[in-house]
């Protein structure tokens, strides 16, 4: 996504993940069935304002930032995961546990629907196959993906106008008022807004990406596992 916003070009990317156990239940449902299946959306930038950069898991926490919070002995939000008897819990360990427990879609039947539709454009319409069981392990992880590219000047010949439409929703949008809510640490795998001032699709990447010039925080936990895997190769 942020490939084709730099050579300004819109994107809709959607992808599935095959050749792996599933790791999200469906909306209703109490066991893994589904990837956590990530849907991006890219707009490019202007002058004045950077690429909106819409790139999100399906699930309602990222797999990843479930095992960061497992690494630094932290919970999850009460409704991120469910233990293998289907019940609500707020400990990332149940993901990894035997049997393992599953993440929960991202707004109930919103994320489900997404999640299933990535399965069926990423996975099917691109024909590598779906996260249906009768594939079978291949030995590997496998993301298939179906994306939409566009052109913005096929439809708009005058990309000063829409630049500056841009420009103006964007600026419009992030002036409004900071909600009023408790802060709560930063680190919240949940991900979720807490305050401060608003920020589009792709500036919280941004800002941590600027932030690791000076290097990436790494937990002792997961730095032993990388060197861990290091070892074995």
């Amino acid at each position: 996504g942020e490939q084709a916003a730099r050579q300004g070009l819109v994107s809709i990317l959607f992808v599935n993940i095959q050749d792996h156990p599933p790791a999200v239940a469906p909306y209703g449902g109490s066991d893994p069935r589904l990837g956590t299946n990530p849907v991006c959306v890219t707009v490019p930038g202007t002058p004045s304002t950077s690429p909106i950069v819409l790139d999100l898991a399906t699930s309602r926490v990222a797999q990843g930032k479930a095992r960061v919070a497992l690494n630094e002995g932290k919970r999850l939000s009460e409704d991120c995961v469910l233990d293998n008897k289907g019940m609500p819990t707020t400990d990332p360990g149940v993901l990894w546990n035997d049997p393992k427990g599953c993440l929960l879609p991202f707004g109930d039947y919103k994320g489900s629907g997404f999640a299933l539709m990535a399965e069926l454009l990423g996975g099917v319409l691109s024909g590598g196959g779906s996260c249906h069981p009768s594939h079978g392990p291949r030995g590997g992880i496998i993301n298939n993906l179906f994306g939409v590219l566009v052109d913005p000047t096929h439809l708009q010949s005058d990309l000063s106008w829409m630049h500056a439409e841009i420009d103006k929703l964007v600026t419009y949008v992030k002036n409004s008022p900071p909600a009023r809510v408790p802060p709560v640490d930063p680190t919240d795998p949940s991900g979720r807004y807490t305050g401060g001032q608003v920020q589009v699709a792709g500036e919280p990447e941004q800002a941590r990406a600027k932030a690791r010039d000076s290097g990436i925080p790494i937990d002792a936990t997961t730095w032993e596992q990388i060197e861990g895997a290091a070892d074995s190769l």
